[in-house]
């Protein structure tokens, strides 16, 4: 990994320590950025939760379908995240700040920022056939009503073994892309370089900081099952995420040209 990143021209990004505690900092800073622009914050959250509600609605009746939703929405986070990561980017060098504005995140180093969407967009499609294979195994070829097997009565079909493969690889899938995903995107736009590249500098984060990462990714899930039990709160929860993790990212990786 250091003699791929050593060779790189895109190698002036280097991960840093920071202490247990720091994420709560990011959540802090995010939620002053959230504050300072609104309209245009809330506007992201409100965009990404009526994507997230009509994909809902679409699969509702449908068990495998409605895993795919909600593990992918779990995967390409990151993704959507980039137009508010642009916001807490110009407010720090005190740039114009608008809606339209923010959206110039997803044009700078747009190449790169395809393809990291590529590789969540390939994980995400890799945790539907899994998904659709382990619930296959335990409730049948034809999925049952909605309310058998997602509020609580789902693991009365499937045994223990059967559940535990289906958290444990969910879980692996979901601690590889926090690893490569982490300051991905706001190194992306931020910067000249790859998609490989910003993935290479997120692992190295992740491993500088494991403890404070374990934190980091307790918080990230809490708010966002928060936001996704309770939906009108991903309009808040949403932005605020993004925002903290510009902050993150500018706490965990120097930039030495």
């Amino acid at each position: 990994m250091d003699t791929y990143l050593h060779r790189s021209h895109h190698a002036h990004l280097h991960s840093r320590r920071v202490s247990f505690l720091r994420p709560f900092n990011w959540l802090v800073s995010g939620a002053r950025d959230l504050s300072k622009y609104p309209k245009v914050s809330l506007s992201h959250g409100l965009i990404v939760t009526g994507v997230f509600w009509i994909a809902l609605l679409v699969t509702s009746m449908h068990v495998y379908a409605l895993a795919a939703v909600l593990s992918g929405f779990m995967l390409i986070g990151p993704i959507m995240a980039a137009g508010l990561c642009e916001v807490s980017r110009r407010r720090e060098k005190n740039e114009p700040i608008s809606f339209d504005e923010s959206l110039s995140g997803l044009s700078r180093n747009q190449s790169a920022l395809l393809r990291f969407s590529g590789f969540l967009l390939g994980f995400s499609v890799l945790w539907f056939i899994i998904s659709a294979l382990v619930l296959m195994a335990t409730v049948g070829d034809v999925a049952p009503p909605l309310d058998r097997t997602l509020w609580g009565d789902f693991f009365a079909f499937a045994s223990p073994l059967q559940t535990v493969l289906y958290f444990v690889v969910g879980g692996l899938l979901a601690t590889l892309v926090f690893m490569m995903s982490v300051v991905s995107v706001p190194a992306i736009i931020d910067s000249d370089i790859k998609a490989l590249d910003a993935a290479f500098i997120s692992i190295r984060v992740v491993l500088s900081n494991i403890v404070t990462m374990i934190l980091w990714a307790a918080l990230l899930a809490l708010l966002t099952g928060i936001g996704i039990s309770f939906l009108i709160a991903m309009v808040v929860i949403f932005p605020l995420l993004g925002h903290a993790t510009w902050h993150a990212y500018r706490d965990l990786v120097t930039n030495e040209d």
